[in-house]
């Protein structure tokens, strides 16, 4: 197969880890200031953290998906 077999399986760790780590981290750290006035003082917390623990889950079973074979 093009790029070996588990291509789906790494495009997912990246994708969850991606999603995880920047969601914690608009709320961990938010932007200093706005740049206009439509942006928000801080990432909705509830959305956020939600969409954390998505990524995360997503990235947890790609991984263990590999290690399993």
């Amino acid at each position: 197969m093009f790029l070996g077999e588990n291509l789906i399986i790494w495009l997912v760790l990246a994708l969850g880890g991606a999603l995880a780590v920047g969601n914690v981290a608009a709320i961990v750290r938010p932007p200093e200031k706005k740049s206009d006035d439509a942006d928000l003082d801080r990432a909705p917390v509830v959305r956020t953290v939600v969409m954390a623990v998505v990524g995360a889950v997503a990235a947890l079973w790609a991984l263990a998906s590999l290690v399993s074979g």
